[in-house]
């Protein structure tokens, strides 16, 4: 059988094990207070390291009224209901799993979406307020990922009185028809070590990295696309000739957020979604505007120009998020910025000469240092997407980016290596052990449905190379620090024929019966302030609550005054003042520990800088 089987070797579309990454981490917390990290995976493998107590594969289970199922038997232990039927499950979670139409503007017993649903229980029960909605973002971010690990941060901030709740949006994760555009996981690891450098990185880039997306495209149309289906199973069949990839648009998901709302008891929404949950926010708003109790929308993107497909504008502060790279490292002087140079316009003079010695002349790292005994190699794209990568999380990754640069500069690249994870074991890992359960074991973000849910959203685009090498020019344009390599968010629709059969595009407006929240920093690397202005103009009585601070989302650096305002938002439906702009509590390279920000706080604010420290540190779900 092939690797999804039961038998025989199983090979898994990941890296180094628990104990390995433990190891690394270990030697990069030693040489480093900073914690820094760097790319999705690299702080995804700290993530976990901080967080390994609990049970990451497989449920724990506790006595209780509600229903329970053996330890290791998980997720697809669960049959999917039609009412919302809580099941024990990680020792202190609640999870489900609730039966919904596959296509909601033609509902039918036949095809069907099973949506997996995490909830962590309100731990103040005297003053109870009812669950709050997490949307960590993406598209194709793992709800259930995510408030396994981060749930009782986000109450901290919200409340103790409410119940934390999520859900893998359909396609995603554990839900299901999961969005898979391969047949097997070697498949998928293979094709992902085939991707092409950042479009401006050479001549002729931009036509192979057009014609890899198309490729890509034409791949998942012919397995998520729909049509005959005769070489699959029978039981699949109607499900497979409908084509899933129809039905993952932000509409449908929203539409499956109020039906969870509703069959968990509730008649309005309360809600807290970043990035990309900001446009099911605004979605959800807009289509059922006197369900909303209380909503945040953190981290804006802006909903027009992203059902648009064609937005530039989402890179128009980057370079400000660079710039406090420059300036932040001057200010912390050679003994905290390992960059340093006399002035910031001096540091970035530095890194332009560091970039234009490696596009010519990559850094060579022997394989002895590495135990999978390979050499690697640190392109100028890889530094690149480094630095953008660097940019969601200044307050953790700058210090150690300076430390990677500055070794690079010496013709040394294994700071890098580390600090990427670009050497972090085998892209493709064959053990012989039993393959996966029938449902995928929980992942934080689900790639294929990642460009799925864009290109639904987005509409079908009909681009040349050349007209898509003129919409990376206006991104250059707008940012010299990332346009070109953010342009992959367009690029992976290239090609593109798998057309939702609901796709919602505006206007985004609406009466809501309780006023939006929207938070926005004034330097985002992709989310500028700009796109909550643009998204708050249709909807009456909202405030916009600005954080004079740079990176993505509210969660890149802690701010006690911002998670008091949005704690008075949620506990008593209390607006922010127009105009208010909250202030960091720390700024880029200063150092802090795990334990607290302040010592000798009184416990509370004890309780609440940790717990924005732990969300500052989690992964950030990319398209």
């Amino acid at each position: 059988m092939d690797a999804k089987g039961v038998h025989g070797p199983a090979c898994h579309r990941g890296g180094t094990s628990l104990a390995a990454q433990e190891k690394r981490m270990g030697r990069m917390i030693r040489l480093s207070l900073t914690l820094s990290v760097m790319s999705l995976c690299f702080v995804t493998q700290m993530f976990l390291t901080m967080w390994k107590n609990g049970s990451f594969d497989s449920f724990g289970m506790h006595a209780s009224s509600q229903k329970e199922y053996p330890e290791k038997r998980g997720w697809w232990s669960i049959t999917p209901t039609t009412d919302l039927v809580w099941h024990n499950c990680y020792e202190k979670y609640d999870c489900a799993k609730l039966d919904v139409p596959l296509d909601w503007i033609d509902p039918s017993d036949e095809l069907r979406a099973s949506i997996a649903i995490i909830r962590y229980n309100a731990t103040d029960r005297e003053n109870y307020r009812g669950p709050v909605f997490i949307n960590p973002g993406g598209p194709g971010g793992s709800g259930v990922w995510f408030v396994k690990r981060l749930a009782p941060y986000y109450q901290m901030v919200v409340g103790k009185n409410h119940d934390i709740i999520s859900f893998d949006p359909r396609g995603v994760g554990i839900s299901t028809p999961r969005i898979d555009c391969w047949e097997s996981d070697e498949n998928a690891r293979i094709w992902e070590m085939k991707d092409v450098e950042v479009i401006d990185a050479h001549q002729g880039t931009l036509y192979d990295a057009y014609a890899h997306a198309s490729a890509f495209s034409k791949q998942c149309a012919s397995m998520i696309g729909g049509g005959n289906r005769t070489s699959t199973l029978l039981s699949d069949r109607s499900l497979a000739e409908a084509g899933p990839g129809r039905f993952v648009s932000t509409a449908s998901v929203a539409r499956d957020m109020l039906e969870i709302m509703e069959k968990a008891g509730q008649k309005k929404l309360r809600y807290w979604g970043f990035s990309y949950g900001t446009v099911l926010g605004t979605t959800f708003a807009t289509m059922f505007p006197d369900r909303i109790d209380r909503m945040v929308n953190d981290g804006n993107v802006d909903a027009v120009e992203f059902t648009a497909g064609n937005g530039t504008h989402f890179v128009q502060d980057t370079d400000k998020v660079m710039d406090a790279f420059y300036r932040f490292c001057h200010q912390a002087g050679p003994e905290n910025c390992t960059f340093y140079a006399s002035s910031p316009g001096e540091i970035e003079a530095r890194l332009e000469r560091l970039l234009k010695t490696i596009r010519k002349h990559p850094i060579i790292v022997p394989a002895p240092q590495f135990s999978n005994k390979r050499p690697e190699v640190v392109s100028f794209s890889s530094v690149r997407r480094m630095i953008a990568s660097a940019l969601y999380r200044p307050l953790v990754m700058f210090p150690s980016l300076a430390d990677a640069l500055a070794a690079l500069e010496e013709g040394n690249g294994r700071p890098f290596i580390d600090f990427s994870g670009q050497g972090a074991g085998d892209p493709i890992l064959c053990e012989n052990e039993p393959g996966p359960t029938p449902e995928l074991p929980e992942v934080e973000d689900s790639p294929d449905a990642t460009n799925a849910i864009l290109c639904s959203d987005g509409g079908l685009m009909t681009d040349t190379a050349d007209e898509f090498g003129s919409y990376v020019d206006k991104l250059v344009a707008l940012s010299k620090s990332a346009g070109a390599t953010m342009a992959h968010m367009r690029l992976a629709c290239m090609g593109w024929t798998v057309e939702a059969k609901w796709r919602f595009a505006g206007p985004f407006e609406g009466n809501t019966s309780f006023p939006i929240l929207w938070v926005a920093n004034t330097g985002d690397n992709v989310t500028p302030l700009r796109s909550a202005v643009q998204n708050a103009k249709g909807f009456p009585g909202s405030v916009i609550l600005v954080l004079d601070t740079y990176g993505h989302t509210s969660l890149t650096m802690p701010s006690r005054c911002a998670a008091k305002a949005i704690n008075a938002y949620f506990q008593d439906g209390k607006l922010p003042p127009p105009d208010t702009v909250c202030d960091p509590d720390m700024m880029p390279f200063d150092k802090f520990n795990i334990t607290a920000l302040r010592p000798g706080s009184s416990d509370a604010i004890e309780e609440l800088d940790s717990a924005l420290l732990n969300l500052m540190l989690a992964p950030v779900i990319k398209p």
